[in-house]
């Protein structure tokens, strides 16, 4: 019972794609998102993000199906081995600007069953990113307060 308590996760304490192309990399995360990083050698960081909302062991299948409506994942197109995903302030003109700079998108601002709005596309590195507006996930607008005339 010790190993399980020891062992038992508290939070994600870190997640990014490992980069074979820097440069493409930059220009997704650094440049498009406006991620802040700091760079260190090379290693481009941040403390400064929030974290995870969600953690999830999503099948591969599942994400097959979110993008292309079926089960399998095209054999031409590379099968990701992890998904992340950026909540935008605005899902449809992100989906824009990336259609401009000539991105793959898989999903393009479709809102699904669950009430998500999602981009999809493969990061230069392979990982599955979308681009999301997710209401649950959101602080709730706060309501004006009316105070009784004396």
């Amino acid at each position: 019972m010790a190993d399980a308590e020891s062992s038992r996760a508290l939070f994600i304490a870190g997640f990014g794609p490992i980069v074979r192309d820097a440069d493409a990399s930059r220009a997704l995360y650094r440049d498009f998102l406006a991620i802040p990083f700091e760079d260190s050698d090379g290693y481009l960081h941040t403390n400064r993000l929030k974290g995870a909302k969600s953690f999830g062991l999503w099948p591969l299948a599942h994400a097959a199906e979110s993008c292309f409506g079926r089960t399998e994942w095209p054999k031409e197109v590379p099968t990701p081995q992890a998904w992340i995903e950026f909540d935008v302030a605005d899902v449809a003109a992100a989906t824009r600007a990336l259609e401009a700079r000539g991105y793959r998108l898989l999903v393009s601002a479709r809102t699904e069953p669950w009430g998500q709005t999602v981009t999809r596309l493969l990061g230069p590195e392979g990982l599955l990113v979308g681009l999301t507006y997710t209401p649950w996930m959101r602080p709730k607008p706060r309501r004006a307060r009316h105070r009784k005339a004396r």
